[in-house]
């Protein structure tokens, strides 16, 4: 069995991968493979034309945009993503972002930085705590779920969230107050977290109109995809303090490139797509995808 890969995976995967198959990473030899793993490239249908003998593709990672869905079933490929082996790390940088907001950790380094003599109390460093505030989720999947957990129990956040295929009994037994728009969850949040999947509806989900819902109070984090936040009007209305802050772990534009004017701003918060970064994820993310082709091949 010959496997497509040209991307980074942890090396304990590697080595489990090349112990039971030929590893490829010449694009010119795309036609002999018969899996690919794929991190951040393009699965077009020409990909698919020049590897006629592809038979799976293994997502490293959750999202599945990056592949022409329908041009693989209509061919018969086989796609699996790994949803559940990176939500520990992602949930842990959502919360590290939202530290990083509402504390001022990123502008206290950034003054320090630039020499700024600091009184013990300085105003543009006051920041809130996270007790009895509320955290809102649009989209509640595993990563989700697992963030508003440590919200809850660990900082005494009250936890609501909105998804579509949440229903009122199960946002029950997650202990979450169900909603039932996103603007509801957007109008009643402290802290809104974006957690849905990149797909026709949710590009540019969060715009002018749907910001302009929020508290001038609240801050948006956004570990899911770029191109679902509006980043023209996310600027606009960090610029003019129409919300707090905001923080974002993914753009439309990866890596975010130094013209973006959102990283000229005190009140956001820029990670270039860590969410997963952690050598635990790697791993646990590493091997399931090497597991998954050995079974589907």
């Amino acid at each position: 069995m010959k496997v497509f890969l040209c991307e980074f995976i942890h090396s304990e995967a590697r080595k489990y991968l090349e112990m039971n198959s030929e590893i490829i990473s010449d694009w010119n030899k795309i036609n002999e493979v018969d899996a690919i793993i794929n991190r951040n490239l393009q699965i077009t249908k020409e990909t698919m034309d020049k590897a006629k003998n592809l038979k799976v593709i293994a997502i490293h990672g959750t999202g599945i945009d990056g592949v022409d869905m329908d041009e693989a079933k209509k061919r018969g490929i086989h796609i699996f993503s790994t949803p559940h082996q990176n939500a520990d790390s992602v949930a842990e940088l959502i919360v590290g972002l939202t530290l990083s907001l509402t504390r001022k950790i990123s502008l206290a380094g950034k003054l320090i930085g630039e020499g700024r003599e600091i009184d013990n109390a300085p105003s543009e460093l006051k920041g809130i705590e996270l007790r009895q505030k509320t955290f809102g989720l649009i989209g509640v999947g595993d990563i989700a779920i697992r963030a508003a957990k440590i919200m809850k129990y660990g900082f005494g956040m009250n936890v609501i969230g909105y998804s579509r295929s949440l229903t009122k009994e199960k946002a029950k037994e997650l202990e979450i107050e169900y909603c039932s728009s996103i603007e509801e969850v957007l109008r009643s949040s402290d802290i809104v977290n974006i957690g849905v999947p990149l797909n026709n509806s949710t590009v540019n989900m969060i715009n002018n109109e749907k910001i302009k819902l929020m508290k001038k109070t609240a801050y948006l984090i956004n570990t899911s995809r770029g191109k679902v936040v509006d980043e023209k009007a996310l600027y606009n209305a960090l610029k003019n303090k129409h919300i707090a802050g905001a923080a974002c772990d993914v753009f439309v534009t990866e890596p975010p490139t130094l013209d973006n004017p959102l990283l000229s701003l005190n009140n956001f918060v820029a990670t270039p797509h860590i969410g997963a970064n952690t050598d635990e994820a790697l791993y646990r993310v590493g091997m399931a995808v090497v597991k998954g082709i050995l079974e589907k091949v």
